[in-house]
């Protein structure tokens, strides 16, 4: 977060801590942009993706079930009536649920432009997905990891058939900052009897900063016309923290008064993903709408390599077992 938060209220950007998603979009014509939004069903995602459809993107609902993204969408609809939606199904915890809809989607859609891997949980009790993996390292960031490698040739591809640049935005957390670099082991992340819930989300989180990175650098190196970015919404009590303990829980009744709504924490993410100003910014973390400095291990391109490395390790085991 920059120096120019505690002195003003927007920064270099012209906004801040206090802008909106409909105030940072404002005038931008989306209509030639198709995007994905993961976790797009409740909170931040969904607002991401009223305001990208109220720009006049075509807006891609994954949800875990048909059912409940139908229901988003009719209440997107309603608010919305020109609203271009598309509902598909995709549990980003599973591998083999992205790998299904990564394939429907490269199948069924002629582009994609944007790509938000917002979808998250946060400070859940232990559990393993379906592939064996701490749940909220497999939800927060292999899934997404996947669903982008998944993906990437059509964005690419959209990008030099358009000629529009190509954007994949990863929602991050200011909590990646409590996290080190000790972890790269299967073992350790799965290990039930060190798991701290909000270590383990704080883990995710920072790989969602260094996947950016990475990706960001390969993307240059190939001339590719997309660019990678990761980001901080802000402190905002949705349904991710639905999971934290009572202590934590009241305390953040004490403090609601300087947390952000659901419309504001949704303005970096829509910032990110639309706005004029950042073309050509790539490998860069933002926080209220403005670029922001993340921590010393989420600046760590050794460190993005490492974890690169490590996902595709993890993946090529998983599919070898199916």
């Amino acid at each position: 977060m920059g120096l120019w938060n505690w002195f003003s209220r927007t920064g270099p950007s012209g906004f801040g801590q206090n802008s909106t998603a409909e105030e940072v979009t404002e005038g931008i014509d989306a209509s030639h942009l198709t995007a994905i939004v993961t976790g797009s069903t409740s909170g931040i995602g969904k607002e991401t993706a009223r305001v990208l459809a109220l720009r006049g993107a075509k807006v891609i609902i994954p949800a875990r079930s048909l059912e409940s993204g139908i229901k988003v969408k009719e209440s997107l609809l309603e608010q919305n009536p020109d609203a271009k939606l598309q509902v598909m199904e995709m549990d980003v915890s599973s591998l083999e649920s992205v790998r299904s809809f990564a394939q429907s989607f490269n199948s069924s859609n002629k582009h994609l432009n944007i790509l938000i891997n917002n979808a998250g949980i946060m400070a859940c009790p232990f559990q393993l997905s379906k592939d064996g993996i701490e749940l909220q390292f497999a939800t927060n960031h292999l899934g997404h990891f996947l669903l982008t490698n998944l993906l990437l040739e059509k964005i690419k591809a959209t990008a030099k058939e358009t000629g529009i640049q190509g954007r994949i935005v990863n929602v991050s957390s200011v909590a990646h900052r409590r996290s080190d670099s000790s972890w790269f082991d299967l073992n350790v992340i799965n290990d039930e009897s060190k798991y701290k819930p909000f270590n383990a989300y704080s883990r995710s989180k920072l790989a969602n900063i260094l996947h950016s990175n990475e990706l960001s650098r390969c993307l240059k190196e190939k001339g590719s016309n997309v660019t990678a970015n990761s980001l901080h919404p802000g402190v905002i009590m949705t349904n991710i923290s639905r999971s934290l303990d009572l202590n934590i829980m009241s305390l953040a009744t004490l403090v609601k008064p300087f947390l952000k709504s659901i419309p504001q924490g949704a303005a970096t993410t829509c910032y990110v993903a639309l706005s004029p100003q950042i073309k050509d910014v790539s490998g860069k973390y933002f926080a209220d709408c403005n670029e922001a400095s993340p921590s010393k291990e989420g600046e760590d391109e050794v460190l993005g390599k490492r974890l690169w490395e490590f996902c595709q390790q993890i993946l090529k085991k998983s599919k070898a077992e199916k």
